[in-house]
């Protein structure tokens, strides 16, 4: 699956875009990723949304290998 960052998430991941295989659950992702790239990131995915093809998903939604997960922070503003 592609994996895009976005703003802050972007810069703790120290990347935009990255390759995972799935399928994997969004909650097993959340723990993979946050052990690859470290603690800061960790802290930062705990506040951001993930989409699954543009729909936001829960820990159990499972995404499958051809998915696009988009790693949104919270944005200020309106």
């Amino acid at each position: 699956m592609k994996l895009r960052y976005f703003a802050g998430a972007a810069d703790a991941a120290g990347r935009e875009e990255q390759q995972v295989h799935g399928p994997i659950t969004l909650g097993a992702l959340r723990v993979v990723l946050s052990t690859e790239h470290g603690p800061e990131f960790a802290d930062v995915l705990g506040r951001c949304s993930l989409l699954v093809d543009g729909t936001r998903g829960g820990d159990d939604v499972v995404v499958p290998d051809d998915a696009t997960v988009d790693v949104l922070p919270p944005f200020a503003g309106g």
